[in-house]
């Protein structure tokens, strides 16, 4: 009797949208078996929670600006050989119709997070990718095999996510896992979520949105700036461009940086017409008798409106008539680039994502291959590499999650990536 073929086993760490995408690429090889670990009772349950639950899952708008890291450029040949295009045709082939809204931004027509993580699942389960649903408490290299818990694997891929929106951090074992390994890990901040900041205005304004400018100060130099719909917290500022910049503040607050935001409300006006703008509200009704909160009626939502004249030393009740032009300037100031101290940021049960993981000095780009163990690969939020709002969190997961599967289970010889990730999707 013919003595059968063993069969390369695959053990991925982490049945998430970047493990699962790893699986469904690792399972098209021949004679391959792929077991995920999953500490969760569902797999992809965080694919869920994204885009408020209808999954912004790429982005038409794929500039390498939209990532960072300390080495952002380790994402490029991820992005470039399984890009935008390729994950609408990837999550097609699954049965999921994208449909594009906000210019750009791609959700499953669906607009169910839901109905991306099943067909993720349903796919696993079709090409015979085998769940275990237990934490991996321990890794170790033994020769060319590794042992998993009590299983031993020919190839391992740490796709674990990060402790975002965890209660417990601690719960999380994933960077454990990657310095056990031999692997750095960066420093960890929280990123995608609100920044703290010094001033007793904000509990009038909580609540309050409005568009503007939000720009990040770093001992005095910008860092980051971003426009959209701020919204206000009683202890400082969220929305989507304060998310955007928030990792920033995070870093710089964790090496003993002075952070200051500045805000500007009058986005898309130069200060020279904002000038003209306030001082002829001021001109035209000061003969009519009144506020001064009354002159700037409809400019601002009328918290802000009451806060920034609070700020610019002007008495909201009183009668405009007797505002002088150097309170008028300091208005002006305050409307274009309103200053606040950065006191830090909501920690990482607040965080979309966390900035820093495993060092992608460490890592082949072209592979997601260690450089330090044999066999051992990377993919997903694990390494250090985020993206901003918009989809780009779950394009990297698919783009590094393909290229770890693909590398792990066919191989690391020189192919064409993209050519291959196309031939998979079409089988």
């Amino acid at each position: 009797m013919a003595e059968e073929k063993k069969k390369n086993r695959i053990a991925i760490i982490g049945g998430g949208a970047s493990g699962m995408t790893a699986a469904i690429f690792a399972s098209a090889a021949k004679d391959t078996e792929v077991v995920i670990f999953e500490a969760k009772d569902v797999p992809g349950k965080k694919i869920n929670g994204t885009g408020n639950g209808k999954c912004n899952f790429t982005n038409d708008d794929m500039d390498l600006k939209h990532y960072r890291g300390q080495h952002p450029e380790f994402a490029s040949f991820a992005l470039s050989v399984f890009d935008n295009e390729t994950s609408k045709a990837f999550f097609k082939s699954m049965g999921i119709r994208p449909k594009e809204k906000n210019g750009g931004y791609i959700y499953p027509n669906s607009e169910e997070a839901s109905s991306v993580s099943s067909a993720l699942r349903l796919t696993c389960a079709e090409k015979g990718v085998k769940f275990v649903f237990e934490k991996v408490k321990i890794i170790v290299k033994e020769k060319n095999t590794f042992k998993v818990n009590s299983q031993s694997f020919d190839r391992v891929i740490l796709a674990c996510g990060s402790f975002a929106n965890m209660k417990d951090v601690t719960d999380f074992n994933g960077y454990s896992l990657v310095k056990s390994m031999g692997h750095r890990i960066t420093p960890l901040y929280p990123a995608l979520c609100q920044i703290r900041c010094k001033g007793s205005f904000f509990k009038t304004i909580n609540g309050v949105r409005t568009e503007g400018i939000v720009k990040v100060l770093v001992e005095g130099r910008e860092k980051a700036s971003e426009n959209g719909e701020l919204l206000f917290t009683d202890y400082g500022v969220s929305g989507i461009p304060a998310f955007q910049v928030s990792r920033f503040c995070a870093e710089a607050i964790g090496s003993s940086k002075k952070v200051v935001l500045s805000l500007n409300f009058m986005a898309g006006m130069s200060k020279d017409e904002v000038r003209t703008e306030i001082q002829n509200r001021f001109r035209k009704l000061s003969p009519k008798g009144r506020t001064n909160e009354e002159v700037l009626l409809g400019l601002l939502n009328h918290k802000l409106n009451f806060v920034l004249l609070n700020l610019s030393g002007i008495d909201p009740t009183g009668n405009c008539k007797s505002v002088t032009e150097d309170k008028i300037s300091a208005l002006i100031k305050n409307l274009t680039d309103l200053r606040a101290d950065v006191t830090g940021t909501n920690d990482f049960s607040f965080a979309q994502v966390v900035a820093g993981g495993a060092d992608t000095l460490e890592v082949d780009p072209e592979t997601m291959g260690s450089k330090i163990v044999p066999g051992l690969y990377f993919a997903g939020e694990i390494l250090d590499i985020d993206g901003t709002c918009g989809g780009y969190n779950l394009q990297w997961a698919w783009s590094s999650g393909a290229i770890a599967g693909i590398s792990a289970a066919f191989g690391e010889k020189d192919r064409d990536m993209r050519s291959f990730i196309e031939e998979i999707i079409n089988r």
